[in-house]
């Protein structure tokens, strides 16, 4: 099976993951609920609760729901947490200790009663560190699986960043320098750009990642990204209602075409002919439920709280990787490591793709996943929120500036501050209350917009 050999491939001792420091407060936090660690498939969800189990616990006890067969009988009847640890100790081979052991319950959409009994081990035993992944859980959730609301703590999981990206090329340093506040990086400013490109050919996926860590070789790259792709579209056939596999296909195929637009709004018709909303609504739930596709609405007014303000029916659906998107579109590495041409070919759909990806490790704290348009011609990329103020995100290609949708929404709404991404350097112009923050740069917009808040 593909994903099983990608599992093996991943395991790597310079692959770090952020989200791991959340994991940790987690673990450390006296209001501790069982955790559901969101993601697609071959995000890195399993490897990422074992290594975290192997730093900070004494013992991991791993259970894989796909064994349904052996495990059934565990969950089938008494919920306790007291008969459920007695049992999952035998299992496992060794008592399962509270606070010493990490239990990660896999796959767990597989075995409904296994997430019902989170409940009792929020309620009666919280003393057990119990973690659980899924990589269609978000399906199944939305799917009226029981589930105990208000019981259980969430993280999501996306493919590495642009900044894990560096520090899995040995970039601590220079990523430990931008944190520490320093924006003039004149000096590294080539290689970064140079990293950029990179990332555009093999994004985020960790096998991709690792297969670069370890050839250098973009085409063994592009290989493991198309059987990837293969894989996902072998889920369809695999996980989907019957009924809905077809329909989810064609949303899947079409994603590159309706990226490729100027106007990059989801159009029906470009998924099939005389496609119409009703047919295909739900199977572009299902590729977001699953984590595969990223959906952004339009906002008719950019004001808090943002969420009244969606039009439900104007929408752009992105990929959840850009090297993925670059391989499906077959855009070509020579194409993208020649000058700047990455940051114009394919309209600017894999630059807007790289942000909204970006954007996403934010989302804890801003709500990212919105634009704005007004008539036919203008249009804010991005448009985010921290519940008090509502920011404009402007992407553009390279370094030629052409802001007339920027300078309209700013007469317009006046924001507290317009940010611009681009190639150009960072500028911060307290003045006009502009902002530019480079696309290498862009995992600092947090700590830019808690400054300025």
């Amino acid at each position: 099976m593909i994903f099983s050999t990608f599992a093996k491939k991943t395991n790597k001792k310079r692959m770090e993951r952020l989200l791991i420091h959340q994991l940790l407060k987690w673990k450390e936090s006296t209001h501790r609920k069982p955790l559901v660690l969101e993601g697609a498939r071959q995000v890195g969800k399993t490897w990422l609760l074992r290594e975290f189990g192997k730093k900070h616990f004494k013992d991991v006890c791993y259970i894989n729901f796909e064994q349904k067969d052996r495990l059934e009988s565990i969950f089938a009847g008494d919920l306790s947490p007291q008969f459920i640890i007695e049992q999952l100790s035998i299992y496992h081979g060794k008592p399962i200790k509270p606070q010493t052991t990490l239990i990660v319950f896999d796959e767990v959409q597989e075995m409904p009663r296994a997430l019902t009994s989170l409940k009792y081990f929020c309620e009666e035993a919280p003393e057990y560190a119990i973690c659980c992944a899924g990589s269609l859980l978000g399906i199944a959730l939305h799917e009226g699986t029981s589930f105990p609301v208000g019981k259980t703590d969430f993280l999501h999981l996306y493919p590495l960043t642009f900044k894990e990206f560096l520090l899995a090329n040995g970039e601590q340093m220079l990523v430990d320098y931008i944190q520490q506040g320093n924006r003039n990086v004149k000096a590294f400013e080539p290689r970064l750009i140079d990293y950029l490109k990179r990332y555009m050919i093999v994004g985020g996926m960790p096998a991709v990642v690792n297969e670069w860590l370890d050839t250098k070789d973009f085409t063994k790259v592009e290989k493991i990204q198309k059987q990837l792709i293969a894989a996902y579209q072998k889920d369809f056939s695999k996980h989907a209602p019957h009924q809905m596999v077809e329909k989810i296909r064609y949303v899947w195929n079409s994603i590159t075409s309706q990226l490729a637009k100027e106007n990059k709004k989801f159009v029906y018709g470009l998924v099939r002919e005389g496609a119409r909303a009703r047919e295909y609504e739900d199977a572009i739930m299902w590729l977001c439920d699953a984590g595969e596709t990223i959906r952004t609405h339009n906002v008719s007014k950019p004001d808090v709280p943002i969420s009244a303000y969606v039009d439900l029916k104007s929408f752009k659906v992105f990929l959840l990787d850009v090297g993925l998107l670059r391989a499906m579109s077959g855009v070509s590495p020579k194409v993208i490591l020649d000058g700047s041409r990455i940051f114009e070919e394919f309209k600017g759909a894999l630059t807007e793709q790289f942000v909204c990806q970006e954007l996403q490790q934010f989302s804890d704290t801003l709500q990212t996943n919105y634009y704005w348009t007004s008539s036919a011609t203008s249009e804010i990329d991005f448009i985010i929120s921290d519940g008090l103020d509502v920011y404009p995100l402007e992407v553009k290609a390279g370094v030629t500036m052409n802001a007339k949708s920027l300078k309209l929404y700013v007469e317009k709404y006046s924001p507290k501050w317009a940010i611009r991404t681009s190639l150009l350097p960072y500028e911060r112009n307290a003045e006009a209350k502009m902002l530019n923050i480079p696309l290498y740069m862009l995992f600092v917009l947090g700590k830019e917009l808690e400054t300025e808040s």
